[in-house]
């Protein structure tokens, strides 16, 4: 029984250390501009959403869905969100295309995840997706407010979608701040 012990202990082994020589010899294609495989992807997609699901906390939207937030909240998602993740007349974002994994367009797609996922992502951001965190730029409130409007996506008071630039004409594209990356 020891020996059988020691022949899976060895074997876990060497196939770590030939995991970790694969990965440190450049073998794995890291660029940002060619699909990754299936397996990176389900990988990578599994990790982040069992990250996402330990740690975002189980806390209630404190915001109600009023005109108020879903207005503030438009206005902050033009701001900082629409030049990747898209407005109704542009779905795919300015940038979009320049990410992998992709960008959720959220205007073709709204979001599945829950408030506190969605207030979880966009406090901290998702280490290697150019998803930035956005605690050290937008309060709390703030990032509840983009929650309430990406939750209510598909409903949005015409305050709302006028700030959104869904009349035809694309909303501007944030300018760029040296000081914070906007996304």
């Amino acid at each position: 029984m020891r020996n059988f012990f020691l022949g899976v202990l060895s074997t876990l082994i060497v196939l770590l250390a030939g995991g970790y020589a694969f990965l440190k010899s450049g073998q794995v294609n890291t660029r940002a501009d060619e699909q990754p495989s299936s397996v990176e992807t389900s990988l990578a997609m599994s990790a982040v959403d069992a990250s996402v699901d330990r740690h975002a906390a189980r806390q209630k939207n404190p915001l109600p869905r009023t005109e108020e937030n879903l207005v503030k909240g438009a206005k902050l998602y033009v701001d900082h969100c629409a030049g990747c993740h898209g407005v109704p007349s542009n779905p795919d974002g300015k940038f979009a295309h320049s990410f992998y994994p992709p960008v959720p367009g959220f205007f073709k797609d709204p979001p599945d995840m829950t408030e506190t996922q969605n207030f979880y992502i966009i406090l901290h951001g998702l280490r290697w997706t150019g998803m930035p965190a956005w605690k050290q730029t937008l309060t709390d409130e703030q990032v509840w407010q983009i929650v309430t409007l990406l939750d209510n996506i598909q409903s949005l008071p015409p305050a709302a979608v006028k700030l959104l630039g869904a009349t035809g004409t694309p909303a501007p594209a944030p300018e760029p701040n040296p000081t914070h990356m906007t996304h």
